[in-house]
């Protein structure tokens, strides 16, 4: 079939062609960025945490209503600690500042030089006063986890002591010392100036995610330092329970400690799946909510190519029935129209994809999105191709259905 009658036929009537011209282009543009997004969000929800078995794992929060001093308050931990590991199914138990992924934890800049005027990286600062390699069973891909004797007990009221060791997760390493193969020894500060206090690397885990768990390698920006720390409202545990028994095992530790303590206290618990679930919330409803309006999308740009073929069949009725009259077939006029449409749907997909690449560059120039793959742009012309061709499918086998006689007639 040429395409020169086709063409010309369209560019007489410019209108209709251009309105669904332009509707696929928006619609391509809206929905390949929309869907790389959602793409982008679950890789982000599906991320390791560091933490393996997270389904084995959950914090439990303490605050006893009398607290004491310093001494009254190592006391309570090591009680508190002491009951929890005696809880049948408990495997393993620390004392621990913050969790990954719970949205609220300690950051603090980092720098492998006090002359440094800004820090080297912003990490999130675990303070353990028991090894965190066995309760969230961290990968030690380089040199050793602390020793007893190097956690000290800090009176945070009255002391301004700090660890004199510390354990990175690897991305953060590589941050600080780009291109080095092996990092424990290494000096790291904490903060920049004379005042800067100092640790040396004892060692590096596979990963850790940060309580915010970021985008990108920043959400793995992590630090461990050893210190028994008083002077909070509270103490958090971090816990690891058999396969299968955390629910029992949660019950039971809470109870233990309530057991344990000499005056009120007031525990919580939380697993670590609940942790997840609370921060990947608005990321899942907003990856939901872009898929609603996409399908919503290609329903829209169907039903306007629908319409707007149905209207050009009415429209054409006298020039169809002509057509049929001096001999054209069935499949003549159905391949006149598919055609048509085709010409109409490349049109906008090109434009689409325009739109698309324009629309990625904003996103990552203002949001840091990565940039949309190629695939997305393939994938998304041939959905829109496909529409084309099913939602035109129906009218055209109208227009190729009319008798000659009824079409010259009723035009």
């Amino acid at each position: 079939m040429e395409i020169r009658p086709i063409l010309s036929a369209l560019l007489r009537n410019k209108t209709g062609p251009v309105l669904v011209a332009v509707q696929v282009a928006l619609s391509l543009g809206i929905l390949a960025n929309a869907l790389h997004i959602v793409q982008v969000r679950q890789a982000v929800s599906a991320r390791a945490s560091g933490v393996e078995s997270e389904a084995d794992v959950f914090a439990l929060y303490v605050r006893h209503l009398k607290q004491g001093g310093h001494e009254e308050q190592l006391a309570s931990q090591r009680t508190d600690t002491a009951a929890m590991r005696s809880v049948s199914g408990v495997t393993a138990v620390a004392l621990t500042s913050q969790m990954p992924l719970s949205r609220s934890g300690n950051y603090t800049g980092l720098a492998i030089d006090r002359k440094q005027a800004r820090s080297t990286a912003q990490a999130s600062l675990y303070t353990v006063a028991d090894s965190l390699i066995k309760p969230w069973g961290l990968r030690l891909v380089e040199g050793r986890d602390f020793y007893p004797n190097e956690v000290p007990e800090i009176d945070q009221n009255t002391s301004d002591d700090f660890p004199k060791v510390v354990l990175l997760a690897r991305p953060l390493a590589e941050k600080m010392w780009p291109g080095q193969s092996s990092y424990v020894g290494k000096t790291v500060y904490f903060g920049t100036g004379e005042k800067a206090r100092s640790a040396q690397v004892i060692g590096v885990v596979e990963r850790l995610q940060t309580p915010g768990a970021q985008i990108g390698d920043a959400g793995e920006y992590s630090a461990i330092v050893p210190a028994r720390l008083t002077g909070n409202e509270g103490y958090g545990y971090t816990l690891r329970a058999e396969p299968g028994q955390r629910d029992r095992v949660m019950k039971e530790a809470e109870a233990a400690v309530r057991a344990a303590s000499p005056s009120a206290v007031v525990v919580r618990t939380k697993t670590f799946d609940e942790f997840r679930t609370d921060r990947y919330r608005a990321d899942k409803a907003l990856a939901w909510m872009l898929v609603t309006v996409s399908v919503l999308l290609l329903l829209i740009t169907a039903s306007g190519i629908v319409g707007m073929a149905s209207l050009w069949v009415t429209q054409r009725r006298k020039q169809i029935g002509v057509r049929r009259a001096l001999g054209a077939r069935r499949v003549d006029i159905l391949r006149y129209f598919l055609t048509e449409n085709f010409m109409i749907t490349s049109t906008g997909v090109a434009a689409g994809v325009m739109i698309a690449l324009g629309l990625n560059q904003l996103l990552v120039s203002q949001l840091e999105m990565p940039r949309l793959p190629a695939g997305y742009l393939l994938s998304g012309a041939v959905i829109f191709w496909a529409l084309g061709v099913l939602a035109v499918y129906g009218p055209a086998w109208r227009a190729a259905s009319i008798s000659p006689a009824t079409a010259t007639r009723s035009a």
